[in-house]
């Protein structure tokens, strides 16, 4: 049976069962302890709550965890914007319940860069109207909830993303918990080799101040360039007879001046200092452990984000400084070309299914069915269908993988018309593209072949729109996988009673921290949910998921 619980404001919890429609199934149970209450139920199949982000992390300081959840707040954002194509839209209980009564809808709270430590002045939940109990609304809007679920196009598709979603919660949750190990003097041993010595006042590191001047005097005596500044560095090269359009690093790197290699080592070293300095390891490197705080579902696409550490953009210099505890080893597995793969099996083309079930190397098989047997040709030709890149090579290659994969092509087709027709689309499971109003055109990371008009409705807004779309079903959809394979690593890690914790998770890699016996039965564990994960999301098909999977010491011995 199902529980909702609900907060009181002493610490206590107000509980009640539940019926298969959502709607209660007893009487309201009051007890004086929120973890006690949730402790002393074991069997109840899924507990169903507010926010995962705010009550599990005291459950679990209470050393309480629980098998299974649904989070309303998580369940209504995915929920109105399938309904009503508005992501984005505020998702609290309060908005929820404002919403089911016609009332006005208030806003989300501001999301707040996260802090290493709690603070006295968190922001509390949306609150709700006066006079209203919060275990009255939960009640309500989840049975609403139930009811929306059932009348969707496909309810046991959406299902799954609902209760996928809720499971990526609590595993987020874990994961902050149990903090990824991180070896503070080892960081700080790359930093001052990197960097030099540092200079009081918040000035610049020694290297990096070095390669300031070394940049001024490329652009001859008495030049003051600030390599820092985007608008300085333009200004030194116009000065110089160059025309820049930016700094980036692409632009920079075809340029033949004594001043790009310092400027570039300089940019590197800025980003380091800036991103993971000594600023960095000192607020977020505690006891050991590096807690990240992650958003599942981030991104419109369902790729998870973190909020303040920058968990998901680790250098990789900086990833030698997280290592396995004693007697404990890294299980570090990537998942092998996951959006390919995961673009087979929900396009249902035969002919791409048949290519990822073969073996481990998609590319290396494609390329030896369609294109002589250059892997390099069929990678291009496969990237740019699902991205979008329709020139020069990939444009020629395209219409080879069109000819011999045509329901592969056409999905991917299909989703950039609609998307450039203003229409919305949604990944495998149900996860809704945000409307062409909101949506950013790079949200994915695609590169931008043109240069996008501010209002939608010109041929090149349509035509980013219809990129990100393009893109959006394959990415949302492998987001939506790698998902259940979290969820189902959880469960086995748990149910066969190991050690291991899930410390990290990005898009398609996953580490587990365990005792160095567990190794192999972890990585035959993260194998299995990924072949599940396949089975669950999109049925029986050929598409195998494989992963490449290292047991390390060191993070980065794992590439």
């Amino acid at each position: 049976m199902r529980w909702a619980v609900a907060e009181t404001g002493d610490g206590g919890a107000r509980l009640c069962p539940l019926a298969q429609d959502g709607r209660p199934a007893g009487p309201v149970v009051r007890e004086p302890s929120l973890a006690d209450a949730v402790r002393a139920r074991p069997g109840v199949e899924r507990w169903v709550w507010r926010s995962t982000a705010d009550l599990y992390r005291r459950l679990l300081a209470a050393g309480v965890r629980v098998e299974r959840c649904y989070d309303v707040e998580a369940a209504e954002a995915l929920l109105i914007g399938y309904e009503e194509g508005q992501s984005g839209q505020p998702h609290s209980l309060a908005a929820a319940w404002a919403r089911l009564r016609g009332l006005p809808v208030p806003e989300d709270a501001p999301v707040r860069a996260a802090e290493t430590q709690p603070s006295l002045f968190e922001p509390g939940p949306v609150p709700l109207p006066e006079g209203t109990d919060e275990l009255t609304a939960l009640l309500e809007v989840y049975a609403g909830q139930v009811a929306r679920t059932g009348r969707a196009g496909e309810p046991e598709r959406l299902r799954l993303l609902l209760a996928s979603e809720s499971a990526g919660m609590l595993v987020a949750v874990e994961m902050a918990r149990a903090g990824v190990p991180w070896r503070a003097d080892v960081h700080r041993s790359l930093l001052d080799g990197l960097l030099g010595e540092r200079y009081p006042g918040g000035l610049e590191p020694r290297r990096m101040a070095e390669l300031a001047e070394e940049v001024s005097r490329a652009f001859g005596p008495g030049a003051r360039v600030r390599p820092d500044l985007p608008n300085d560095i333009i200004r030194a090269f116009a000065g110089a007879g160059i025309a820049l359009s930016s700094t980036r690093k692409w632009e920079l790197q075809g340029l033949d001046h004594p001043a790009v290699a310092p400027l570039l080592e300089y940019k590197a070293l800025y980003r380091l200092h800036t991103a993971h300095g000594w600023s960095w390891l000192q607020q977020w490197v505690h006891d050991g452990r590096f807690r990240p705080a992650y958003l599942p579902g981030g991104t419109v696409s369902g790729r998870w984000t973190a909020n303040g550490g920058g968990a998901l953009q680790i250098p990789k210099i900086i990833r030698q400084a997280v290592r396995a505890d004693p007697g404990w080893r890294l299980v570090v597995a990537d998942a092998d070309q996951m959006e390919p793969r995961v673009l087979a099996a929900v396009s249902r083309d035969r002919g791409l299914m048949e290519v990822a079930g073969s073996g481990r190397d998609l590319y290396a098989d494609l390329a030896a069915r369609a294109f002589r047997g250059d892997r390099a040709q069929a990678k291009l030709a496969l990237l740019g269908a699902i991205y979008g890149q329709t020139s020069g090579d990939a444009l020629k290659h395209l219409a080879d993988l069109r000819r011999r994969y045509p329901a592969a092509v056409a999905y991917v087709d299909d989703a950039a018309r609609a998307g450039e027709e203003g229409r919305l689309v949604r990944t495998w499971l149900g996860r809704t593209s945000p409307p062409a109003s909101v949506a950013p055109p790079d949200e994915a990371g695609l590169p931008q072949e043109e240069t996008v008009a501010a209002g939608y409705g010109s041929s090149a807004a349509a035509r980013a729109r219809g990129r990100f779309t393009r893109n959006f079903v394959v990415q949302g959809s492998a987001a939506d996988w790698a998902l259940l394979v979290l969820a189902g690593l959880r469960r086995t890690l748990s149910e066969a009673g190991l050690r291991a914790e899930l410390v990290f998770f990005q898009h398609d890699e996953v580490i587990v921290h365990c005792p160095e016996e567990e190794a192999g039965t972890v990585a035959a564990a993260i194998a299995s949910a990924a072949d599940a994960a396949g089975r669950i999301a999109f049925g029986e098909t050929p598409v195998r998921f494989p992963f490449t999977t290292a047991v390390v010491d060191c993070y980065a011995d794992a590439k």
